[in-house]
């Protein structure tokens, strides 16, 4: 995507991504039945520090930026670069398909509009951030539990959808907000009749994760050295300078900051709350879905950055294309051509947004002193 869009303004290597190229290349160097050695070190750096660094048990990411070093011989940022834009595009193709899925042609072509051009999936595509990786695999098993629902017991959509579980607790310790939400969505099964939430599918929800905590385990060495670097990362996060400074907030401070960087998007998505029924089973569905996961993401202490939302911008944007349609429905002529119409404004809009945050200012850390700043609601003196 990164060769779609206008370049990104902010150009270093932020503190993240130096970190992230230094477990490739410490992947390269010990290889991959050595890795509990890189996860070691960390533990031996991360102890005497005052605050968090980022753990090398956000493995699947380094995995894949390992792969492609082998494959292209690229170096490890520039590897973590590519894998970063890839999943884009592949959040991007796989959030047409299920939009698709749920609504139907039209909502698939929409929705692939509107991601496109969404500023925060533009500028994870444009840096060597795991957030982005993290969303393809958030939102597959999101469409994967739809699929299950709607098709009890088959084998092939249970497996995928196990695996996919596996692959995103493997990715980041942010797999817990998303597991959290599907098992919620299984709960509100019962009253809303999304599907049918089989022993299958149940199993398959334990399972994944168990295979995945298993894998870092083996990863880390044991199990004691995973907890311990779990431990360390988490206690070392409160008295991080920078999260105390930029992680905290009210529990309505993620919709002040999608407000600042999507504000049609976000406006057309509450109103489709205002319209929910039990007959509108998508809707209710990606409702609910990023209801819970911001009920708990909210309540992190010093742990608030809209990079961690990065997931719900396919929801969204389902949500404010639903919306649409609503408004162009009663019109007797035209209305499709007026929904394409307005579908290209936000796009153009989204797109303004994305220029203005990111290439204008220029916009790394997706914080709301930024976001204030960069839109000159706040101003240097």
């Amino acid at each position: 995507m990164e060769f779609l869009h206008p370049q990104a303004g902010f150009t270093d290597v932020g503190f993240d991504e130096h970190l992230y190229r230094g477990y490739v290349d410490g992947l390269v160097h010990t290889g991959l039945a050595s890795y509990f050695t890189v996860v070691d070190h960390y533990i031996e750096v991360q102890k005497p520090l005052t605050g968090s660094i980022l753990p090398p048990v956000r493995f699947l990411y380094i995995f894949a930026a390992y792969l492609w070093h082998l494959t292209f011989g690229t170096e490890a940022l520039g590897a973590l670069h590519g894998v970063a834009s890839l999943f884009s595009i592949l959040t991007l193709l796989l959030s047409g398909i299920f939009a698709w899925r749920l609504g139907g042609r039209a909502a698939g072509l929409g929705v692939l509009a509107l991601m496109s051009s969404a500023p925060t999936q533009i500028h994870m595509s444009q840096h060597a951030l795991v957030d982005g990786f993290f969303t393809f695999w958030a939102v597959l098993c999101l469409w994967l539990l739809w699929e299950n629902l709607r098709a009890p017991r088959r084998a092939s959509w249970l497996i995928a959808y196990s695996l996919g579980l596996m692959l995103l607790v493997l990715t980041k310790e942010n797999s817990l907000f998303v597991v959290f939400a599907l098992v919620v969505l299984m709960i509100a099964n019962h009253w809303l009749k999304f599907g049918s939430v089989t022993r299958e599918l149940l199993t398959a929800t334990v399972l994944g994760p168990l295979l995945g905590i298993a894998a870092l385990v083996l990863l880390a060495g044991g199990i004691d050295t995973l907890i311990a670097t779990y431990k360390l990362s988490v206690a070392k996060n409160y008295t991080l300078t920078f999260a105390i400074l930029t992680g905290d907030g009210p529990w309505y401070r993620y919709l002040v900051d999608l407000l600042l960087v999507s504000p049609v998007i976000l406006i057309l998505a509450i109103s489709a709350l205002f319209r929910l029924n039990r007959t509108m089973k998508a809707e209710l569905f990606m409702s609910i879905f990023i209801a819970a996961s911001y009920l708990v993401m909210c309540n992190i202490k010093y742990g608030m950055n809209l990079r961690y939302a990065n997931m719900w911008d396919m929801p969204l944007r389902f949500l404010a294309f639903s919306s649409l349609v609503v408004l162009v429905t009663p019109l007797r002529r035209y209305p499709n051509i007026v929904l394409g119409i307005g579908v290209a404004l936000i796009c153009a809009i989204e797109i303004r947004q994305y220029i203005i945050l990111f290439v204008n200012f220029p916009l790394y850390e997706l914080v709301s002193e930024g976001l204030l700043r960069a839109l000159h609601i706040l101003k240097s003196p």
